[in-house]
Parts: C-alpha cells; structure tokens; sequence
C-alpha cells in the first residue's frame, strides 16, 4: 500500500500541507468574526506535580474569565442565590420569567472548565446565564476542583446534590446538563447514579463534552489549531482531574460505558470546528447502538462552546428546549 510504512505494515495517515483556513460565509456575521479572532499563544501547563503554579494558574484562570463575564451576566434578568446542598456549594438562579410548562422542573448544571478552572464566581455567573438561556431554574454545582481535590471529588459531589434533590423533585422533573468538562460530569453522573440503584433523570444534556479524557479520537488531530478556543486537547488537565485513576475508566471517560444498562434520553451539541467533534459523534454512535433515544446536532464552523453570543449559539438552546419538550414536557422555545 502507498500509504505504509515501507516493510512495516504500518499505516502513515495523510500528509497535510501548510494553508490557511478560510472563515466561511456560510455562518452569521457574528460568528464570522468570532472565528476570525486574535488567538493568543497558549502558556504551557505546570508540571503535574506542582500544585502550587496549577493553584496560581486557575486563580489567574478564573478571575479574567470572571471579569469579563460579570458585567454582562449579572445583568441579565436573573435573580439567584448561594446555598449549600449535601455539603457542596450550589448556585441556584431563576429567570425572572418562564414559560408555565418549566415552572415545576429544574435543570442539574455541571459548568465547563476541563474538570479543572471555571469554579467559584464563574460557575455562579454560567448558571445565571443557563436559567435565563433555557428559561428555568438551575442548580449550578460548584464541584471540587484539582489539584486539592482531584477525581473522585467532582463525581462524588454533583451525585450527592441529585441525591438531595430528589427530595424535593421527582426523577422526571429533573434534566441534567452539562459543557464540555461539564459534559464529562453530565454524563457520569447517571452512570453512577444508576450503579447506586438511584432513579435516573429524565433526560440529558451533553453540550461539546470531553467524555473520552484519553482523547482517542479523530478530531484532536483533524481539528487542532482548527478550533479557536481550544486549538488542541488537554492532557494535562485530564491527567490532573485522574490523580493517577485510569483514564479509560467509564467515570472518567463515560464514552466507554456500557449504555445497554440503561441512559436517559441525551441531545448531544457539537460542532464542525470543535476539538471535541469525536467525542459527540461517538457517544452519539454508542448511544444509538444501546438503543438509547439521542439526538446529535451539529453547527457549521462551530468552535468549541460557540461564537459568544452569535445567533447559532441561541439556537443551541431553542433544539435542546425542543428535546426536552419532546421527552420531559418542558415547553419549546423560539
């Protein structure tokens, strides 16, 4: 074969030249010029060992995300609160209006950050925008974070915070959702809920999720540098979140489950630009082969977690309202 390494039998892949990829016109203005951005140079990671500079690096992390992000996100028309739920930190925000059809569900929201930053005031700002975006209330979980507290920490907190929900809500009021490393946590959690004997959700949200922490698949070569946000995957924070834990383990990397055991209804968002297109693409393929009720949406030249506000990513929550309307009775959105 031509495409062999010569007497080794071993298959080469496909030689790229050096091009520039053009920001399509098939998309809005508005994601075109998200596309069309300043990327910055990513700074290397700490060491795995030096929990002081990953300390120093999400404390950096979390307060320029924080500060950019608090002017717009505080004034939405939101009212929330800090509690305490099953010993864990949970923000809890409402929309100050919301269709008749939400008003007695609540949507169970992991926020995204690679298992590792977006904590504290960040993951207070992400859930007041989740409730205004799907019109709902939210309970946003603050989940441990590496290096203090590795894996199994995150799991272990957002499934005592189900488990204390569920005295106060049916399974069937309640969805849960997640993006990107809150995808991870989205979709580990009804796995280890179901392990515990627990009720499952009523259905899932899997927003661009990181659910294969081996990072295996075909977009973290096809898509690097491709994706302006992330531009390659992230071992370093995976390999921070597992604390030496095997990486393949279902809690860890859900896409290597066993679905056949039962999985709630998903709707899985992605996008054609997105580092973590395989990821959704392959739980879509292995929910589907459970027989499990899922449905894959995917946006034109979507980066990971969208254009920051073009029309696309409103659309993301008008399909997922659609899902749920379909299999939770939540109502549609326009």
């Amino acid at each position: 074969m031509d495409n062999e390494v010569a007497g080794t039998g071993e298959l080469k892949g496909v030689h790229l030249t050096e091009r520039t990829i053009p920001v399509p016109k098939s998309i809005s203005p508005h994601a075109q010029a998200a596309l069309a951005m300043v990327r910055p140079d990513q700074e290397p990671f700490p060491a795995l060992d030096d929990k002081a500079g990953w300390r120093a690096l999400i404390e950096q992390m979390n307060t320029g995300i924080a500060a950019m992000a608090r002017g717009p996100l505080m004034a939405l028309p939101v009212k929330s609160e800090t509690t305490t739920v099953a010993g864990v930190t949970v923000y809890i925000a409402e929309p100050d209006t919301m269709p008749v059809e939400n008003r007695d569900k609540v949507l169970l929201y992991f926020h995204g950050g690679g298992l590792v930053i977006c904590g504290g005031e960040t993951a207070h700002l992400i859930t007041r925008m989740e409730a205004f975006e799907n019109r709902c209330k939210v309970y946003g979980v603050d989940y441990g974070n590496p290096p203090d507290h590795p894996y199994p920490a995150a799991l272990d907190d957002c499934v005592a915070v189900y488990r204390e929900m569920l005295k106060t809500y049916s399974p069937g009021q309640i969805v849960i959702s997640g993006e990107s490393g809150g995808g991870n946590l989205a979709a580990a959690v009804p796995l280890k809920i179901r392990d515990l004997g627990l009720p499952l959700p009523v259905a899932v949200g899997l927003f661009t999720p990181e659910v294969d922490l081996t990072e295996s698949g075909d977009t973290f070569q096809t898509n690097r540098d491709i994706d302006v946000i992330l531009r390659r995957g992230l071992p370093e924070m995976n390999l921070l979140y597992a604390d030496g834990a095997d990486l393949g383990h279902p809690y860890l990397s859900p896409l290597f489950a066993d679905f056949t055991k039962g999985f709630p209804p998903t709707f899985i968002q992605t996008g054609t630009r997105d580092m973590f297109l395989s990821n959704s693409v392959r739980i879509h393929r292995a929910l589907r082969k459970a027989g499990i009720e899922t449905e894959l949406h995917v946006w034109e030249a979507m980066p990971h977690g969208g254009f920051h506000g073009a029309p696309e990513d409103r659309e993301k929550y008008i399909e997922f309202a659609h899902f749920l309307s379909k299999n939770a009775g939540w109502a549609r959105l326009s």
